[in-house]
């Protein structure tokens, strides 16, 4: 029996500064090499918000490598196996066709990087979504993928999306 390459994983956010960028850093620390995390934006800042790289930091996750990127560097490749929307915007967005014909869903949640006030203010907002983004991804990487279809892997998807 072969081994299977690590599933490759996409999440998109307009910026790219935050919660993808969360997203990327949570599933290449929790996917066990079972799993290859990138991510991009439709429109991205260019830098990477300065709480996000903090945090991650202060939760021992590797920062290394992590910038804001363009959506247009993966659409000839890797082969993404899944495209996860994390924010409303890039999910209302028209995406470019992936390579594979990867599994998507949106898991949109409310974007730290706009919350106003104190430091301690921001730093509870980006603790919040990472919390929920480890919370789905702990879901995610839990799925029997040798045993779903593809219609079902959808629903669990969109459920996961959901929390």
């Amino acid at each position: 029996m072969t081994a299977r390459r690590p599933y490759n994983v996409l999440f998109l956010c307009t910026g790219n500064s935050a919660r993808s960028i969360l997203a990327e850093a949570i599933l290449n620390n929790k996917g066990n090499g079972r799993f290859q995390a990138f991510s991009a934006g439709s429109y991205p800042k260019g830098t990477v918000n300065p709480i996000a790289i903090s945090l991650l930091q202060n939760l021992g996750l590797s920062t290394e490598g992590l910038r804001s990127k363009s959506w247009d560097e993966f659409a000839t490749g890797p082969e993404m196996d899944f495209v996860f929307t994390v924010c409303d915007d890039a999910a209302g967005e028209i995406c470019p066709v992936w390579p594979g014909h990867p599994a998507t869903a949106h898991w949109g949640m409310a974007d730290p990087a706009a919350v106003q006030g104190s430091e301690v203010a921001k730093m509870q907002a980006f603790r919040e979504a990472a919390r929920v983004l480890s919370n789905r991804i702990g879901v995610f990487t839990a799925l029997p993928f040798d045993k779903l279809d593809r219609i079902k892997l959808k629903t669990h998807l969109d459920e996961i999306g959901a929390y």
